[in-house]
């Protein structure tokens, strides 16, 4: 049934209905792609065919996805006037040194209104949120500028790192691996719909979010073929060595 199904080639987001191939009722069986998980029913009484699979999104219907995701929420974004570059040898910089964060390469900005560092989301090039970090005690700690809800993302991989912070994510990007921040402990629609486009992602939440960790690897399973679990004696951004040793063994 699955491999009859399959080669039905039903697209993201499109339904097909048919007679039914088991009970052979007319017009009364269903199949729909849903997020690249195949969904399959018959109506008919007496009937109990029904199943689900995964069977993944291809590149292009990810990349379809994501642009009607951002499409008009890109275009109403824009950085606050009082966003700039971080100022050479100020407080600001010497924070981003201590981090160990490159400011060019993680693309960081300077909100001098609320002395924040600024972490932008970018879509195709294009800053579509941002996220700001405060330096000093102000409230909240991490502040969101607009309402797009794809993720942080840094680096290059092929392997996504799922983390809670953008510190964490920019730690962690690199060749090797993509660092991916929810910006919390939940996953958007939209977070799950991004990270489709990987074949393995790792979640390494907070060491006090298990739970949280679990729920979202199993939310994930049915967009990633390969979901690893990894428990952490601490956040990612402060580079333990067992943690990091641990990240590189998986």
């Amino acid at each position: 049934m699955l491999e009859y199904l399959t080669g039905l080639d039903i697209t993201d987001g499109s339904s097909v209905r048919m007679d039914c191939p088991e009970c052979k009722g007319r017009n009364t069986f269903t199949v729909s792609n849903v997020s690249g998980q195949l969904l399959w029913n018959c109506y008919k009484a007496g009937c109990s065919i029904s199943g689900a699979n995964k069977v993944g999104m291809s590149a292009n219907a990810i990349h379809d996805r994501l642009n009607r995701i951002v499409s008009v929420k890109a275009n109403d974004f824009e950085l606050p006037m009082y966003i700039v570059p971080v100022p050479d040898a100020s407080p600001a910089h010497r924070w981003v040194r201590q981090w160990g964060l490159d400011i060019t390469k993680n693309n960081l900005k300077y909100d001098i209104r609320e002395h924040r560092i600024v972490f932008p989301v970018v879509h195709k090039g294009i800053a579509v949120d941002a996220t700001g970090r405060a330096l000093g005690k102000r409230l909240p700690k991490w502040k969101r500028y607009g309402n797009c809800r794809l993720p942080y993302v840094h680096g290059c991989g092929k392997v996504a790192v799922v983390v809670e912070d953008c510190i964490s994510a920019a730690v962690v990007g690199e060749d090797r691996y993509t660092g991916v921040a929810l910006m919390g402990t939940s996953m958007s629609n939209e977070q799950k719909q991004y990270l489709a486009q990987f074949s393995t992602a790792i979640i390494a939440l907070d060491p006090d979010a298990l739970q949280k960790t679990l729920t979202i690897a199993k939310e994930l399973r049915s967009a990633v073929d390969n979901v690893k679990v990894l428990r952490i004696q601490d956040d990612l951004k402060y580079r333990n060595t067992k943690d990091m040793d641990a990240l590189n063994e998986l």
